[in-house]
Formats: structure tokens, sequence, C-alpha cells
């Protein structure tokens, strides 16, 4: 790297330590990563080597580093949360997006466990102007499966529509929540 002395590489200045987890839980794989700030990621599929690459594609200038054992703690409450989502998760988060994409999660955020919202209901609700489309791709962006509960959210016809971690997942975490 050829830098000047006395200034900072930015890239350097913009690489962080990203640990991660894999746990497996009633609907697959779960991958549990955690930033210093808190959990910044929660992925949810079948196979781990997916998994990694969708993490590795959120942060993509993060140093990742597989720590089972460190994270042990934090998988166990995680997968609480994907096992029981009204349950809730009592550890910090590490929510990063855009603006658009942070309104529209603290909004889902208060939705409660067991119901539903439209994204057109989420989109007028919002203090920024925003369609459905757009609170739309928001979830698709969401990395925090379930603590950011996206999959709360259904077409205006109440069915129910795509999910980053598969339709199947989201109609078994609404039952579940349903039944509670």
């Amino acid at each position: 790297m050829n830098t000047m002395p006395g200034t900072i590489d930015l890239r350097e200045a913009a690489a962080e330590d990203i640990r991660f987890a894999f746990a497996p839980f009633s609907l697959g794989t779960a991958l549990v990563a955690a930033s210093v700030t808190g959990v910044a990621a929660i992925l949810m599929g079948d196979d781990r080597t997916a998994l990694s690459r969708e993490l590795a594609g959120a942060f993509p200038a993060a140093r990742m580093t597989l720590d089972e054992a460190g994270l042990e703690a934090v998988v166990e409450k995680v997968v609480a949360l994907l096992e029981a989502p009204h349950e809730g998760l009592n550890l910090p988060l590490d929510i990063r997006g855009g603006a658009l994409e942070r309104v529209v999660w603290q909004a889902l955020r208060a939705v409660p466990p067991g119901e539903t919202v439209t994204y057109g209901q989420i989109a007028r609700a919002l203090p920024v102007p925003a369609t459905a489309q757009e609170v739309g791709a928001a979830c698709a962006a969401n990395v925090l499966a379930v603590a950011v509960p996206c999959h709360r959210v259904v077409k205006a016809d109440g069915s129910i529509s795509g999910y980053r971690w598969g339709v199947q997942r989201k109609r078994k975490l609404l039952n579940r929540e349903a039944m509670a």
C-alpha cells in the first residue's frame, strides 16, 4: 500500500471486524454476526456457504471471523427469538442502512407480534414520503431477520408475498406468532 507517512488509507479506516457463528434452528440454519456495537446481521437459510456469501456482501469492507465459542450466548438468544418471535430480543442491534430504510425498519419494529401490516400502510405511516414499493425494497435490504420483523408485512390483499429468506419461512414465522 502506497500511502504517505502520517496519512490514513480510507480503505483501512473503513475496515471493521465482524464476528459470526452458525446455529441450526427449526427453519434451517441461522447466521448471527456481531460488530462491536451489537448484532449486525441475522440471516436464515439452508447452506452455510451461501449465508457466508450473503454476510460478506452485506459488509464488504469488514474482516470476517468465525467465532462460534465467543458468540455462543448471543447465538442462543437469537435462536430463541427465531423460535419464538413474540418473546423479543434483549440484545443491542447494529442497524445499518439508508435514511428511508432505517425509518421503515423502525416502523416495523413497532408492529406487535401476531399482527401484520401492508406495505402501503407502512408507507403512509412514515414521517417521510415513501411508496409501498420503497417499503418493499427496504424490507429486502434488511439483514436482521425477525429482529427487524419484515415478515410482518403483507400485500394489500393480505396475502403473503416475497421475503428475503423465503415465503415458506415467512408463513411459518407468522403462524408461530399467531399461535403465541
